[in-house]
């Protein structure tokens, strides 16, 4: 059966068992957080795609996951240069979901995977929007800057004294040589 999922209003359970698959493609304008790091520029679209299953954990009851991968143009400041560079980001995750917090906590620090709460209501466009966040780098910059980089400032009110204090021991180098 064919299922229309809301991206917003996901719910895992039915999404992992029907195996479900959903691709879509977001202005920018709707993910706050990572739009502030475009600062400003005009960004391209963030494309994902989600896929739900229930795995079996070696006899244990069918558990739910969810394959993860996205990824957008990002516009940043090279901080070599100084000057725009689009910054591809892109992310592949999965995800396991378990029954309560508590249970997250305790499997997430041994796991490979994520592991996450499972409810009834995810918003998979958050989550989405926290994995790309986490895969921007550092420090952004072009692999070849387009321009060369500067690597000396000059002030042009700046002007060199003209009177330069004589130096110390060529005062006593002439005392020295006097008969």
């Amino acid at each position: 059966m064919k299922h229309d999922y809301d991206a917003h209003h996901l719910n895992l359970q039915v999404f992992a068992h029907d195996r479900g698959r959903l691709s879509g493609s977001e202005d920018l304008v709707k993910f706050k957080r990572l739009q502030e790091e475009a600062q400003g520029a005009a960004p391209g679209p963030v494309r994902f795609t989600a896929l739900g299953e229930l795995r079996s954990d070696g006899g244990q009851a069918e558990q739910v996951w969810l394959v993860l991968e996205a990824e957008v143009a990002l516009p940043q400041i090279c901080q070599r240069c100084l000057g725009s560079v689009n910054v591809p980001v892109r992310v592949s995750r999965e995800f396991r979901f378990v029954a309560t917090e508590e249970q997250a906590e305790a499997e997430d620090e041994e796991a490979d995977e994520d592991v996450l709460v499972l409810t009834r209501d995810f918003d998979l466009l958050e989550l989405l929007e926290d994995e790309l966040l986490m895969a921007l780098p550092v420090v952004p910059k072009h692999d070849v800057c387009p321009q060369p980089v500067k690597l000396q400032a000059v002030d042009a009110d700046f002007v060199e004294p003209e009177d330069k204090k004589p130096n110390p021991f060529a005062v006593l180098q002439q005392l020295r040589n006097k008969p």
